[in-house]
């Protein structure tokens, strides 16, 4: 611990901050479908969620290794470069948070990072061939394969139970959309945790604390584990509307479809080490499970602006990391306080615009679109 100076302990506590906004902005990706077909009442939903991101936690440390000595070299990284990547992703999912677009937070944190360390230590300090093989090509097939799993289990749930009651059906589904849910947070914890574990250790690596190439200490693990954990039980209800009641009508059926789709998909990733993103594989397990059903069933406008935010989401954080980084690595403490400042102030802001208009437990259910905007009193305008 005598190598962890004042920065260092300032990346640690950003890293974990940025864990926080994962969770809560991720807790859709579980539970939007179980709480839009009643499967779970929503703070039930979110709290198991919550222990189960914990416990995923424990399950894997690829992908942390990826993060960590994979797409950026560890050798030319410093704390300050860190510092300035975490912060263009949480500003980065604080934004798309307010807006309920169920962007990537994986995303936000690889171009916040990317974008960093291509200002503070220059192009050769990004592993472009990693960030191709483990972020973008799963980045366009995980989507698409969850999607087509989806879809056709969605069609065989609905051929083999078109002759049973709905009643019986859709109570069916539900039980069996608690287990399929439950597995989707596991799969979140085991990979989105490890990546806060991944900037961790890459932080105490830069500054000499661990060795090259070092696994994650327990410490770390489970600090990142209870982050998103706690995040994810404070519930992303904007999100949670988009996807649950946004995209599709969506029946026990397909949400069950949908969830045991992307569990397979993310679990089989994570333990190859691709840091892929949640929101991408659920959200195309979702879309997936709307076209097995019925293809009018997709409200095809909120996709394309979710596929618009997929798009921009890296390069946007990278753009933030970089500014954040040229202020950091030119300005020293100094310029770490700015940014600091800035970042604290850029995101009560936001928070503050997302009172105007508040989703939560109560009424998450009730609307398929978030707006910033403050919501109408009943009547007004008649």
């Amino acid at each position: 611990m005598d190598h962890i100076t004042f920065l260092v302990a300032l990346v640690i506590v950003t890293a974990l901050a940025f864990d926080f906004t994962n969770g809560f902005h991720d807790t859709a990706n579980a539970m939007a479908t179980s709480i839009a077909t009643g499967a779970l009442r929503p703070k039930v939903a979110v709290l198991l969620s919550g222990a189960l991101n914990l416990v995923g936690a424990f399950l894997s440390t690829e992908v942390a290794k990826t993060i960590s000595g994979g797409i950026v070299d560890d050798s030319l990284v410093t704390s300050g470069m860190i510092f300035a990547g975490l912060v263009g992703a949480i500003l980065w999912n604080l934004m798309t948070w307010l807006l309920g677009l169920p962007s990537s937070s994986s995303h936000a944190l690889f171009g916040g990072l990317i974008g960093a360390v291509w200002v503070g230590a220059g192009r050769h300090g990004v592993h472009f061939d990693k960030v191709v093989e483990k972020i973008l090509i799963p980045a366009v097939a995980s989507p698409v394969v969850a999607g087509a799993a989806a879809l056709a289990a969605t069609y065989l749930a609905y051929r083999l139970t078109n002759r049973a009651r709905k009643d019986t059906v859709t109570k069916g589904f539900r039980f069996g959309q608690i287990a399929s849910a439950s597995l989707v947070s596991l799969a979140h914890g085991t990979n989105d945790a490890q990546k806060t574990m991944g900037v961790i250790t890459l932080a105490l690596i830069s500054c000499g604390a661990l060795g090259h190439n070092a696994d994650p200490p327990v410490w770390v693990i489970l600090t990142a584990g209870l982050a998103i954990a706690l995040g994810t039980y404070l519930g992303g209800w904007r999100i949670i509307r988009t996807m649950g009641k946004g995209l599709v009508d969506i029946e026990s059926p397909q949400g069950f479809a949908a969830e045991s789709a992307s569990t397979a998909v993310i679990l089989s990733s994570a333990n190859l080490g691709f840091a892929l993103s949640t929101t991408q594989v659920c959200s195309g397990g979702i879309l997936g499970a709307g076209m097995g059903r019925r293809l009018a069933e997709v409200r095809w406008g909120t996709a394309g602006r979710m596929a618009l935010a997929w798009l921009v989401t890296l390069p946007s954080a990278a753009v933030v990391g970089a500014v954040a980084a040229s202020v950091v690595v030119h300005g020293g403490t100094p310029g770490v306080v700015v940014i600091a400042v800035l970042a604290v102030a850029v995101a009560g802001g936001i928070v503050a615009l997302s009172r105007r208009n508040p989703v939560h437990a109560d009424n998450v259910n009730h609307g398929r679109t978030t707006s910033v905007r403050p919501a109408e009193p009943a009547g007004a305008g008649a």
